[in-house]
């Protein structure tokens, strides 16, 4: 199922990035190159955080997205905020509209994904967390251990312009909930908090993060961003001023 998943959100990724990678279907690398070249393609992190998220709506009928809203979201919002519930019914529509497919998921099968592992982001666990109003909302919080996505990129730009910044926007411009992501760039942890909307202190702070020791383009693209690589090559460059992680998002 893990390869099912992988394959199809990598058909929607080559869409945006324009052309696919080399190594097998099945192979996690293959779409971390192809996060890398959509980062890399433009020199706007608001393009690609658009693109990331249009990735994102690919995966549903054009239909789904506001439905949930207008449906779910808004007359129930603490019963939509628990992430097991979600998971379970966006995996159920995934299947059945995007893929075509007559695979069947079973609920134990989702929440085995939830509470053992998840194929894009690794070993996650349901938890209590504060929403919006100060509240704690019980187990209203996805807790990925150890995020597999920012810990093979290896860059922190990759992190908060294909990843956090457009899973928030999708959630709450489409889906009508609330999300707010909190990644930990020293342990890879990363928190989501289902009903708690991001606030300017909490995005400051994902995107003042420094370069990640190992980032693969030593800075680089922080550069690209910041209009200070005009050959389009991220790599030539060791700026650690970052334009796609300052700002308005």
């Amino acid at each position: 199922m893990d390869k099912l998943f992988m394959r199809v959100f990598r058909s929607k990724m080559v869409e945006q990035v324009g052309f696919d990678s080399s190594l097998p279907q099945d192979d996690y690398s293959g779409l971390m190159e192809l996060a890398a070249a959509l980062n890399a393609r433009y020199s706007n992190r608001e393009e690609v955080q658009k693109r990331a998220q249009a990735v994102l709506c690919a995966l549903f009928p054009s239909w789904m997205p506001g439905s949930y809203a207008k449906l779910f979201s808004k007359p129930f919002p603490e019963v939509c905020s628990l992430p097991w519930l979600l998971l379970l019914l966006l995996f159920y529509i995934v299947l059945g509209f995007s893929l075509r497919s007559e695979v069947v998921l079973l609920p134990d099968e989702c929440m085995g994904n939830v509470g053992g592992g998840t194929w894009l982001m690794g070993e996650c666990e349901v938890n209590d967390v504060e929403v919006d109003g100060g509240k704690i909302g019980k187990k209203q919080g996805l807790l990925v251990k150890r995020c597999r996505f920012l810990e093979e990129s290896g860059c922190a730009s990759v992190c908060v312009n294909s990843c956090k910044i457009p899973t928030q926007n999708f959630f709450l411009q489409e889906m009508g909930l609330p999300l707010t992501m909190t990644p930990d760039y020293e342990t890879f942890e990363c928190q989501f908090a289902f009903g708690r909307t991001p606030t300017e202190a909490t995005e400051r702070e994902a995107k003042n993060t420094p370069c990640l020791s190992r980032c693969p383009s030593v800075g680089g693209m922080r550069a690209w961003h910041d209009g200070k690589v005009p050959n389009k090559d991220p790599d030539t460059a060791t700026s650690t001023a970052c334009s796609l992680m300052e700002g308005d998002t």
